[in-house]
């Protein structure tokens, strides 16, 4: 059996990490399970896959997680988190946001495949994150269903193998859902409410990414995201709004040829893509019924109306720190949104203004990405409290 960590596993990739588990008996040993604050779920968790190592964001319950796991390795911290992370073969980062870049970090570092369904951590830290990649034995598989859709692709066409590599693609196209607003105006989503932006018509997903895939931020962090993973440059990197959500991604090559992946929604494909490559697993997350498939359609993303998306091409152009910039006013706009402090439409608005104090400041080192996200956040929690705080 193949070890396995899982960081991240009481989130909504980390239950279903353990669904690829439990659906591919025999295959994976589950040797650590780290969790922020779900405690009951982490014990049941536990309980059920009996890891050598559990790690836990706070101290305050450990005595308890240790009395509900007698010869369970109980811990916290970051050094437990990354000791986690480096303990097995395969390394799955479900970790919401860009408390994920030790996790990414450390697997990495220690020589293991990460699959990698933190974004974040690969958006704020690109040139922190490609220095570790080329750590011997460290090999980065996407988790996100565009990405690991996108290398499917290119696995397909042996672009990972042949000499000519990418000098074949011409330009890679995400897929976007729309989110739950797509087709309305700017001004159809002044009252847009919390419970309206969680209402995802195609995927299950936490809060926080669920609220990016209503503003189409999820798919800009992705464009960012698919420049790093395959050293695509910005102006080949296309999105196209597909609600049915059944074509993930495609690449087109030099001389015309568009290869899709398609799939029903389906994240644990994409787990299971990552844990098993470069074999595959045998039960058929996602499998399509063609007779029931009727239509698949396409049309261009508002960016009047989601204007997020632009908000991501233009940092990625800017690079350097100022994705993580963004990165980072987004996580406490978004957060402000979901505690009712601002309105929807006001966390571009946040974006906007603190992206355009950019210093340019360069990415090189772990410490400099740490200190910009410690701004950017410092900075829109002021925007939006003189300009946006409906308190």
């Amino acid at each position: 059996m193949t070890s396995l960590s899982l960081l991240g596993s009481t989130g909504s990739i980390g239950v279903q990490t353990l669904d690829v588990v439990r659906a591919e008996p025999g295959a994976w040993d589950v040797a650590a399970l780290g969790a922020g604050r779900s405690v009951d779920q982490l014990i049941a968790q536990a309980q059920e896959f009996r890891p050598r190592l559990v790690v836990m964001e706070g101290a305050d319950r450990v005595p308890e997680v240790r009395d509900a796991l007698p010869g369970v390795c109980v811990a916290s911290g970051p050094a437990a988190l990354a000791e986690a992370a480096a303990m097995g073969e395969v390394v799955v980062n479900g970790v919401v946001g860009f408390a994920g870049l030790p996790v990414t970090l450390a697997a990495l570092e220690a020589g293991r495949r990460l699959a990698l369904a933190n974004k974040e951590s690969l958006i704020a830290a690109g040139p922190v994150v490609q220095r570790a990649r080329r750590t011997p034995g460290a090999e980065l598989l996407p988790v996100d269903s565009e990405h690991c859709a996108v290398h499917q692709c290119l696995r397909a066409n042996d672009v990972f193998t042949s000499e000519a590599g990418m000098e074949r693609v011409n330009r890679i196209v995400l897929t976007a859902s729309g989110g739950p607003f797509r087709g309305r105006t700017l001004n159809e989503l002044a009252d847009v409410t919390v419970e309206h932006a969680l209402a995802h018509p195609t995927w299950s997903m936490g809060p926080k990414i669920t609220v990016d895939s209503s503003t189409l931020m999820n798919k800009g962090l992705e464009v960012i995201e698919a420049n790093e993973l395959f050293g695509m440059g910005y102006d080949r990197i296309e999105v196209v709004v597909h609600p049915q959500s059944v074509v993930h991604s495609m690449v087109e090559y030099s001389d015309g040829a568009t290869i899709a992946q398609l799939s029903l929604p389906d994240m644990r494909l994409c787990i299971g893509y990552a844990l098993a490559y470069p074999d595959r697993i045998s039960t058929p997350f996602g499998r399509i019924d063609w007779a029931e498939l009727r239509r698949l359609d396409f049309e261009p993303p508002d960016t009047e109306a989601f204007p997020c998306l632009e908000l991501a091409y233009a940092a990625g152009h800017m690079g350097e720190t100022a994705p993580a910039l963004l990165n980072a006013a987004n996580e406490v706009a978004v957060q402000a949104f979901l505690d009712e402090r601002i309105r929807w439409t006001a966390i571009p608005e946040v974006l906007e203004t603190v992206l355009g104090g950019h210093d340019g400041t360069e990415a090189d080192s772990l410490e400099a990405v740490m200190e910009i996200d410690g701004k950017a956040r410092a900075e829109a929690g002021h925007v939006i409290g003189r300009q946006f705080d409906l308190r």
